[in-house]
């Protein structure tokens, strides 16, 4: 079955601050190789994303300065490969530079039927299932990812 991946954190800095410039300079190369990669499904797109993000009724209106991306993958093994095997992983460890650290790597990941497009409504609804509930067989985080994607490879 596959899978929606929702992640989120808040920028330490107002989006023009030049100090998110390398953040902002190397956004489509991360997402080009995302939808490039083996595995990938779908992914919203920068202006979907962005008119969510400045939706001030919407479900990150609550949270001002935030970075996020939603996206389907084929099964947890795509999903982690793009994740830390890839330029992807190179920039999230840097994430300390430009994302709160008590606030960012948020993620969630849940199965979707075959051709669904999740919403970013969905993405924090099962977001706060996995706070409230932990990990389950259908919604859980980036621990279980792992483990299930190298379960795959035995």
């Amino acid at each position: 079955m596959p899978l929606a991946e929702f992640n989120f954190g808040t920028l330490r800095y107002p989006w023009d601050d030049p100090r998110l410039r390398d953040f902002q300079d190397n956004l489509d190369r991360v997402n080009g190789l995302a939808q490039r990669s083996d595995g990938f499904v779908w992914m919203l797109d920068e202006d979907g994303m962005d008119a969510v993000q400045n939706d001030p009724d919407g479900p990150l209106s609550a949270r001002p300065n935030t970075a996020s991306t939603l996206s389907v993958w084929r099964d947890a093994e795509s999903l982690w490969r793009f994740v830390e095997k890839t330029l992807h992983g190179h920039f999230m460890r840097r994430g300390g530079e430009w994302f709160e650290a008590d606030d960012r790597s948020h993620l969630v990941i849940w199965e979707v039927p075959e051709g669904h497009i999740p919403s970013v409504a969905e993405g924090m609804a099962q977001w706060t299932a996995l706070q409230t509930h932990g990990d389950t067989a259908q919604v859980f985080g980036g621990v279980e990812l792992r483990r299930r994607a190298e379960s795959r490879k035995t």
